[in-house]
């Protein structure tokens, strides 16, 4: 497990590679390959939200569950898919409310890079899965690891929106905020946009415009949510 990370963050993180548990980890990734198990992402994009949105940049915390477990849907960004590869039913219904929310366009493209650049960091609560077998990674390290982002984030002073989608994501990170004090920023909170729970509150929560709203008010760029 090479360390493929932005300057920033591999400054904040470098400690957490230090522990046990990430040592176990690379461990168990490394077994992993030796039985020839197929893993995604590819090993150089698994620390890819890391390598597209610095510390600093950090506006937005949009929180996923594991990568997409099909052949090349995994870039290392929650939600995202490269270039040329369909959407899955999850991002078809966030580009749907995106449509609704903020009238854009409807994307040719399930690359979510552009927002990535602007300040979205897109993370799973666990960086890596076995091919066609979600949450097989589930339990060896990374919920320890993304936990640690997650504090990070709460304890900075510049806001941060964080987007709580579905229940997985909100007691992750609201265990975590918990422990601060975390009023100075934002915390959205809907169902899952998966083709099951997103008619249940993803549709109509409207997040994406709360989200500029939250950032011009204190002064920030807001995200221009367009898909090239």
């Amino acid at each position: 497990m090479d360390l493929y990370m932005e300057k920033s963050w591999a400054k904040f993180l470098d400690e957490e590679f230090k522990k046990d548990y990430m040592k176990e980890l690379r461990s168990f990734l490394l077994l992993e390959l030796k039985d020839k198990q197929i893993v995604y992402p590819p090993q150089d994009l698994i620390f890819n939200a890391f390598c597209q949105t610095s510390f600093e940049k950090v506006k937005v915390l949009v929180i996923g569950q594991d990568p997409y477990h099909g052949r090349g849907q995994a870039h290392g960004l929650s939600f995202s898919v490269p270039e040329g590869v369909q959407p899955p039913p999850s991002l078809k219904n966030i580009f749907k409310e995106l449509i609704e929310d903020v009238k854009i366009r409807p994307p040719t493209s399930g690359n979510l890079l552009p927002w990535a650049k602007q300040g979205v960091m897109m993370l799973n609560a666990t960086l890596t899965v076995r091919a066609n077998q979600p949450r097989s990674h589930y339990g060896q390290g990374w919920e320890m690891f993304t936990d640690k982002v997650v504090e990070l984030l709460a304890n900075r002073k510049d806001p941060v929106v964080f987007l709580l989608w579905g229940s997985s994501a909100q007691e992750k990170v609201e265990r975590v905020l918990g422990k601060y004090n975390v009023s100075h920023h934002l915390v959205l909170r809907a169902s899952h946009p998966s083709f099951y729970s997103a008619a249940k509150g993803f549709f109509g929560c409207r997040h994406f415009s709360k989200t500029n709203e939250f950032l011009e008010k204190n002064g920030k760029k807001s995200i221009n949510w367009q898909i090239p």
